[in-house]
């Protein structure tokens, strides 16, 4: 979902855009790759200026089993190793290496506000962005600008979370989950995009970028706002101990935790937020 819209906006602004492709090759914008296996020539990726690795298993496919964990760790870990390790053999190597990360990397914090100076959390999803990121930084020591994107909720009815929400809130079965206190911190697609560019085009930016709405909101506000927009009435709250015993580990890691993100990088950056306010994110994403 965000690939495919990074390549319009990119190609929109009047610059190429090559895309790495598991299947043959059909075009000479196409460069095959297959992380598992390793496969990647190095030829493919002479005269690219960025690079941008977005890949990784989804987190919300389902309960978390061991094998599923270690599916969304190494998918991240692979692809990431087989950029860099081509990478540091190009002749000419990419002014740019941008590699996706995510808000996980804080942990469960409650109400702390968290910029990209604050210490990594605990947890299994800091534990894999932790392990992700650590595979980007070894491009750092050969000179390459590295930049790590903290992606928070990205919200977009095309997928995502906004997606599997909206057929609840539709119904009017949408509610906050257990306490609704915690904090979510969300970007819309559009300006998730946006900042990528902004962070490919600003030199000086590199490291660590939180992206996400400079305005977090909790559960409970989130609720809410999606329910009016829809013009639906809200459910009652969902018991924690209920998507607990539903979705297991995945329920405290992704639906209860509380993670409060500052995108003071971009802020500082001068990157302006299109969609900063929910009410006026959602209205736009719904056509309402």
């Amino acid at each position: 979902m965000v690939g495919s819209s990074l390549s319009q906006f990119i190609l929109a602004e009047g610059h190429q855009v090559k895309r790495f492709v598991r299947r043959e090759t059909r075009s000479s914008d196409e460069i095959f790759w297959n992380p598992e296996t390793s496969e990647l020539e190095v030829e493919s990726l002479e005269g690219l200026e960025h690079i941008v690795n977005l890949a990784g298993e989804s987190i919300s496919s389902g309960r978390w089993t061991e094998s599923l964990k270690e599916k969304i760790l190494q998918s991240r870990i692979k692809s990431t190793r087989l950029l860099v390790d081509r990478i540091l053999k190009m002749q000419a190597k990419p002014k740019t290496f941008l590699c996706a990360s995510a808000i996980g990397y804080y942990g469960d914090r409650g109400d702390e506000i968290l910029s990209e100076d604050a210490p990594a959390g605990s947890g299994f999803l800091a534990d894999v962005c932790k392990n992700w990121e650590a595979e980007a930084l070894r491009l750092e020591r050969e000179g390459v600008r590295v930049v790590r994107l903290r992606i928070g909720i990205v919200l977009s009815p095309k997928g995502g979370a906004l997606q599997k929400m909206l057929g609840f809130f539709k119904a009017g079965l949408g509610s906050p989950l257990g306490s609704g206190t915690q904090w979510m911190s969300w970007i819309s697609l559009d300006d998730l995009v946006s900042s990528i560019f902004h962070c490919l085009k600003n030199e000086n930016i590199h490291g660590a970028v939180n992206a996400c709405s400079p305005e977090p909101v909790t559960n409970l506000e989130f609720s809410k706002t999606l329910s009016g927009v829809l013009h639906r009435p809200s459910a009652p709250r969902v018991p924690a101990f209920a998507l607990r015993l539903l979705l297991g580990e995945l329920a405290d890691s992704l639906l209860l935790a509380s993670t409060r993100v500052n995108p003071a990088v971009l802020v500082n950056s001068g990157f302006h937020f299109s969609r900063r306010n929910l009410e006026g994110a959602l209205k736009y994403l719904l056509g309402k």
